[in-house]
């Protein structure tokens, strides 16, 4: 009742706050008119766009003085300064850019102001404000239905985030229309691209199935990032920024500005440290991206390059419940039950209760570097028709290394070792687990768009192949297996190059896709989109427990997607959409499925998406309700593999249904609140829950009936008030909301994730001097209340002895931690 009290409130304000003054007028590019033109008030909530005719019209607005930005791609963008004592008609005429423009690069992938579906834009002001060191997730956790999480406890290293329930290996990432996500894992580890975000010029983020795009399918979300566009203007900026845990960022960007009115060049350089939160949990990031291009009036040429790479100590283990309770009878049983060492055992009980990390060997990391090369290509024929197209390959290498203790050398097809009349068979070990992999293709799009409609032809063909080993490097009884007398010459120590497995992955993924939007009368739109994939992947080899894997699968999907738009009034919108998904399983669904279940299928998703969006020049409200239901929805069993990915099967039938709510409210000129909440029900129909009996050597099967969907809470809330006395200097109260969240799918209240609201203030100031063009000083204090909580967790459950029991890990995130920032600009 307080929240639907508090909705009620913001719309009595936003009537209160309406005027009577009408802005209409024209928006014309070299005489012609534009259909789609962007027409905004500048700081305010109010933007249309024009109709194909190019008119416009802007009611209820109060008298007073505003800023017009009107802008359309391949035109000069205007801004007008208008003083309204009474109702207005304007004309605007834009001019061609005498040179196109980057935004047509990700046109084919992106939803536009007249897309029947869910979505949000985040820019680069945005990101920049945001961005102090923390990964891209922790810079778009203010979106709706957004989740994050940190392995290491503060945003810095790994981190995984959720849309709507919905885990990263099921959201769509693409960067420039080019598939950023693994193509084995599904999943996207901003980690591996430190400070990528200091190199966007904007992100889209389309919740639920979204338009087609590249790449794996979107099944809760797509994020569609742009990375830098063309700056006229030479620059040169330097950014730093120190906080808590020894984190430190440094940022080095340079560009050449538009050279001979056809070239530029841009460069960025960063380096990102930090100790994390959990004991160990350190991040060493680096990166770099350089773009140059070529822009004449209808063809550009760009090159992008960029690399990171990460060196993180693990800490995907967790912290147990029993040692965040100080249970120390818990505790002791980790080690009754052979779940630890006595000495592991201990090490727990002694450390930290919420920094505690279950690793010590000293070199327990991963180490990865990732490579990206990318050739896109756009020509524009006429003002109604283009043409884009791209080249990418992305090499990644590296491994996670890994101590073990008193390993049986069999396991690691290694030799037992016989000395006299002893035959040793177990030994203490150090392993690395590698992947070399290389993913290369091309994708492309054909866009018209004239009149009353728009359609665009797009598709891709990507192929990934990858090889997934082994090595020992090192073994207290090494005996005379394989010795790596190189390495034992140059530093002392004996070592291995023995290899104990070998895996490949070989898939290849096609897809064409055509979309159509028709303006069927001047407020009515349909919109078309279908896309066929077919996918055909091999994997080979033995994994890691020296299964034979060997296995080969090939998909064909058919993805309709229907909808329509409605414009009520000018500053009113409907929609409504209906949009199917098919998605084939990960690799690691392939691979480590448990015993008693059936090899993972495919899994489809039928998506209905039904919005309102109503906005004026001092509010905004927004409401989407979405239906998703799942066919066969492949869900988290509670189990983790030996890389901390979780394990998951299929369930018949599954569902999230939820209402997406936003708004706004200038309640000062120079005070702003902005807000969104989600309200939503995730269930399995009919789940079964599969328990490994340890006194029988089998499973139980527990039905459960209707349960809820694990990592899916019911409330998801976000709000952020923004003071800004001058235009120089701003200060923001941000507080997150996300309710409880089960870590399994069987509604227990013994296994789940309590509901946490978390506070952050961000103070900035701004100021020139004759030294630099600008200087900002940024200020973040995080958890600023100091709440205890876990935003992530997983378990797997047990039977002994005819009892219930749990091993799990949860994820603690810091308390009141602060970063301070300083940025150059010249």
């Amino acid at each position: 009742m307080k929240k639907f009290s508090l909705v009620m409130l913001l719309q009595l304000l936003a009537v209160l706050a309406f005027g009577q003054i009408e802005l209409s007028g024209t928006v014309t590019g070299d005489g012609e008119p534009l259909l789609g033109a962007s027409v905004v008030i500048a700081d305010s909530y109010y933007g249309i766009s024009t109709s194909a005719d190019g008119s416009f019209k802007m009611t209820n607005l109060d008298a007073g003085d505003y800023t017009l930005k009107v802008s359309y791609i391949g035109f000069e963008s205007k801004e007008l300064q208008l003083q309204l004592t009474s109702d207005k008609s304007i004309e605007v005429n834009l001019e061609s850019d005498v040179i196109m423009t980057d935004e047509i690069l990700v046109s084919a992938t992106r939803a536009n102001n007249k897309t029947p579906m869910a979505y949000s834009n985040v820019s680069a002001e945005d990101i920049a404000s945001r961005n102090m060191g923390q990964d891209i997730p922790y810079l778009l956790q203010l979106t709706p239905s957004f989740v994050t999480t940190s392995d290491a406890g503060a945003g810095v290293g790994y981190t995984n985030f959720r849309i709507r329930g919905t885990d990263l290996n099921r959201i769509n990432v693409n960067i420039n229309g080019i598939p950023l996500n693994d193509a084995e894992s599904h999943g996207t580890w901003f980690v591996d691209q430190p400070d990528l975000a200091s190199s966007l010029d904007n992100v889209q983020i389309q919740r639920g199935v979204g338009t087609s795009t590249n790449g794996a399918a979107a099944f809760g979300a797509s994020i569609n990032l742009q990375t830098n566009s063309l700056r006229k203007d030479a620059y040169g900026e330097f950014k730093t920024a120190a906080g808590s845990f020894h984190t430190f960022k440094n940022t080095l960007s340079a560009g050449t500005g538009l050279i001979n009115d056809h070239f530029s060049m841009d460069v960025r350089l960063s380096k990102v440290n930090s100790d994390g939160f959990v004991d160990r949990a350190f991040s060493d990031l680096k990166s770099f991206f350089v773009s140059g291009g070529y822009y004449s009036e209808n063809t550009v040429l760009k090159l992008n390059v960029f690399s990171g790479f990460e060196e993180t100590y693990q800490a995907w283990w967790g912290v147990p419940k029993v040692r965040l309770e100080n249970d120390m009878a818990g505790m002791q049983r980790y080690e009754d039950h052979w779940l630890y060492t006595p000495e592991e055992t201990q090490h727990m009980m002694n450390s930290d209760r919420r920094t505690y990390n279950y690793y010590t060997y000293e070199n327990q990391v991963d180490h990865y570097t990732q490579d990206h090369y990318q050739l896109h290509f756009s020509h524009k024929f006429s003002l109604a028709f283009n043409f884009n197209a791209s080249l990418h390959w992305t090499h990644g290498y590296g491994y996670y290394e890994n101590y073990e203790d008193d390993a049986s050398l069999e396991d690691y097809q290694l030799a037992p070792i016989v000395i006299g009349d002893e035959t040793i068979e177990t030994s203490d070990l150090v392993n690395r687990k590698w992947l070399d992999n290389d993913f290369y293709g091309a994708t492309y799009s054909f866009n018209y768009s004239q009149n009353n409609s728009d359609f665009t032809v797009g598709g891709g063909y990507n192929v990934y192949d990858g090889d997934h080993f082994g090595n020992v490097i090192w073994a207290r009884y090494l005996g005379n297996n394989l010795p790596d007398n190189n390495y034992f010459q140059q530093t002392g120590v004996k070592r291995t190059k023995h290899e104990w497995y070998r895996g490949t992955g070989l898939k290849k993924d096609f897809n064409v896709f055509a979309k159509y939007n028709w303006q069927v009368a001047q407020k009515l739109s349909l919109f078309a989109d279908l896309q066929y994939r077919h996918i055909n992947y091999e994997i080979t080899g033995i994994d890691d427990d020296l299964r034979d894997i060997s296995q080969d699968h090939a998909f064909n999907f058919f993805n309709p997607k229907l909808g329509l738009f409605y414009q009520i009034a000018n500053n009113q919108e409907l929609y409504l959409s209906y949009a199917v998904a098919n998605r084939e399983p990960n690799r690691s669904a392939f691979v480590d499925y448990p015993a008693g279940y059936d090899s993972p299928v495919h899994e489809t998703l039928q998506d209905w998406e039904l919005g309102y969006n109503f906005a004026s020049s001092k509010f905004s409200f927004g409401a989407n309700f979405y239906f998703m239901n799942y066919k066969d929805q492949l869900v988290l069993t509670g189990q983790i593999n030996d890389v901390g990915a979780p394990i998951m099967v299929n369930v018949d039938k599954s569902y999230r249904a939820g209402a997406e709510l936003q708004a706004g409210v200038q309640l000062a000129r120079n005070f702003r609140w902005n807000g969104n909440a989600t309200f939503s029900l995730n269930r399995i129909k009919d789940f079964t829950e599969y328990v490994d009996n340890w006194d029988t050597g089998g499973q139980d099967a527990i039905e459960l009936g209707t349960s809820d969907l694990a990592f899916s809470p019911n409330i998801i809330g976000n709000s952020q008030f923004v003071f800004s006395p001058g235009k120089k200097f701003s200060i923001a109260f941000i507080s997150n909301y996300v309710g409880e969240q089960y870590i399994d799918n069987t509604s227990s209240d013994a296994r789940k994730l309590d509901a946490y609201f978390v506070n952050n203030l961000k103070a900035d100031y701004s100021f020139t001097t004759g030294l630099f063009e600008e200087i900002t000083l940024h200020l973040m204090v995080n958890n600023l209340f100091n709440e205890e909580y876990e935003s992530n967790a997983w378990v797997y459950s047990y039977i002994l002895s005819g009892e219930r029991y749990e091993m799990d890990g949860y994820f603690p995130q810091a308390g009141t931690h602060l970063m301070f920032g300083i940025d150059f600009k010249f």
